[in-house]
């Protein structure tokens, strides 16, 4: 097929432009990246359609995973929300439902996030706060109930229990009448972007990774339809990674996963294919679209020719995209629908499979009702009225967008090297490597908003005085009263001798080479908590704490 990159002569016409006189300003992207007045055939010598682009649905999939893109299927309107108890978050999920929402996802506070149950010291403040508090099979149950599990799809945000709140989701599951084989959903469980980027680890790298290859083999054979990883490069860029450490590091963590599940004895084809990923759409419209594009030839070329896998679902890169709550200002917040619409657009014509789209509000607090809404509405509009799914691609074959996406995919190889060179990213980040990466970034970018060479709109300029207050969503401190009784009711009514024998079990098993599911599947049935399932394993492998970057 021609291209329309092939069109004529490199640079044919460029020289016939005379470039009229303009503002100055710093023509860079939101990470740095200097961009070109003009881009024409020059910024792509040797540019090969069928190696840099390909065909919507073909390898290398730049273009695309589904040859019919979203005139066969729209992405999945996955709205991400948890606040308070599971009452109050069940009731949130089945107002997303009605209002046309076709996933769900789920946000735990950070007591769960901690593997710590709600009347842990450490809990104190925290309980229901930012995210739904689950401490036991109980609490999940109360979830989702009436929620048929068979019938959705569910994403939950959760890494270092991921295997204990998996574990409930089955359970719960279960006890509806769902069948495993059939149950599809994402657990994010991506551990090495907790020690990256957002810090929520519990136990050390290493056993930290046998929990995950456990997922991986536990799945295979009994959860087949379950997306076992969501590998994250959203928190790496909202702790300051520009969009291209984001996407180098986000797919290094998925070939530092891949050599895992072989190493632990597993074929690359029986796990490889439910492998998912979750990026940020960020404010800079086509290095955003670029990155989209890059990931998907990096991720199918990696499989096929690093892995040798023969399967083409593990060659096709699926991924979940937020827009950025980092971009969101408390400073006036209606901006932040102007901000969140632009970023869903880049997602989409940068081909999600699924979408959140971040609510007006989330710089002040958990959303409310209405700021939900519109955030749910945002993307309807896209999808039904912007005329942008129409066609597959729609910007393939720009001269910008390529050079771009040709920029992202060279950055990110030599990042690759790099990192190989150190062992791997295990290796990498008790280096401190990419943390220190991201850490320069977020500097560098502090500074030049500091320095007003990037313009944050009513932060940095065209700033409004005395706002008047903002309505926000306010979470009480009942939520951690009512937690801290249920769990104290629970335990007194459970068979405390099945929890014991249980959790030793557990232990048994991590110290040995089986599949922690198993018997946390039965500490669950036993209505063992988070905390008691974590706790059991901080006793066989410690907790970690980083060292020092210097």
């Amino acid at each position: 097929m021609a291209s329309v990159l092939n069109s004529s002569t490199p640079g044919e016409g460029a020289t016939k432009v005379r470039a009229a006189a303009g503002r100055e300003g710093d023509f860079t992207t939101i990470s740095g990246r200097p961009i070109e007045r003009l881009y024409t055939q020059q910024h792509l010598p040797g540019f090969d359609y069928a190696t840099e682009l390909g065909d919507p649905g073909a390898f290398p999939y730049t273009r695309g995973i589904h040859p019919s893109g979203y005139r066969g299927k729209l992405w999945t309107m996955r709205q991400f929300a948890g606040f308070g108890t599971p009452e109050e978050t069940n009731q949130r999920y089945r107002e997303l439902l009605a209002a046309g929402g076709t996933g769900l996802s789920v946000a735990f506070d950070l007591p769960t996030l901690m593997g710590r149950d709600p009347d842990h010291e450490l809990s104190l403040g925290e309980v229901g706060k930012c995210g739904v508090s689950i401490a036991s099979l109980a609490d999940m149950e109360r979830l989702f109930d009436g929620i048929p599990l068979a019938d959705v799809t569910t994403s939950m945000t959760i890494n270092s229990p991921a295997p204990m709140i998996f574990a409930m989701y089955l359970v719960v599951a279960e006890k509806q009448g769902a069948d495993w084989q059939t149950l599809s959903g994402t657990i994010q469980n991506d551990i090495l972007k907790e020690f990256i980027a957002q810090k929520e680890y519990i136990y050390p790298p290493r056993p930290s990774m046998r929990l995950i290859t456990d997922i991986f083999g536990f799945c295979a054979k009994e959860v087949p339809k379950w997306n076992t990883i969501s590998v994250s490069g959203y928190h790496i860029r909202e702790a300051g990674a520009t969009s291209l450490q984001e996407l180098a590091f986000t797919l290094r963590d998925g070939i530092e996963y891949v050599q895992y599940g072989i190493d632990a004895g597993l074929d690359v084809d029986e796990f490889a294919p439910r492998i998912s990923f979750f990026f940020n759409s960020h404010s800079d419209f086509f290095e955003e679209i670029a990155k989209f594009r890059a990931a998907r030839r990096l991720w199918a070329e990696v499989m096929r020719d690093r892995f040798g896998a023969k399967d083409e679902r593990s060659w096709k890169l699926r991924f979940h995209t937020q827009t950025a709550g980092v971009s969101l200002t408390a400073q006036q917040p209606y901006n932040n629908v102007v901000r969140t619409a632009l970023q869903a657009l880049a997602a989409v014509l940068g081909g999600t499979n699924s979408l959140h789209t971040n609510s007006l509000d989330e710089a002040l607090a958990l959303p409310t009702k209405e700021a939900v809404t519109i955030a749910l509405r945002t993307q309807q509009i896209i999808a039904h009225e912007s005329g942008v799914t129409h066609a597959v691609d729609p910007l393939g074959g720009s001269y910008f967008v390529e050079a771009l996406t040709r920029e992202m995919y060279d950055g990110a190889r030599q990042y690759f090297d790099t990192i190989d060179r150190m062992g791997g990213m295990v290796a990498a980040i008790e280096h401190g490597f990419p943390q220190k990466e991201i850490a320069e970034s977020s500097y560098q970018f502090q500074r030049a908003v500091e320095a007003k060479r990037k313009t944050i709109v009513g932060v940095n300029d065209f700033v409004i005085d005395d706002e008047p207050p903002f309505p926000i969503l306010y979470i009480d401190d009942t939520a951690s009263a009512t937690q801290i009784g249920r769990l104290n009711a629970l335990k007194a009514s459970r068979d405390n001798a099945a929890v014991a024998g249980a959790l030793a079990r557990l232990r048994d098993t991590a110290r040995a080479d089986g599949n922690t599911m198993y018997p946390l599947l039965d500490c669950v049935r036993a209505y063992a908590t988070v905390g008691e399932m974590c706790d059991a394993l901080r006793q066989v492998w410690g907790e970690y704490e980083e060292v020092p970057i210097v």
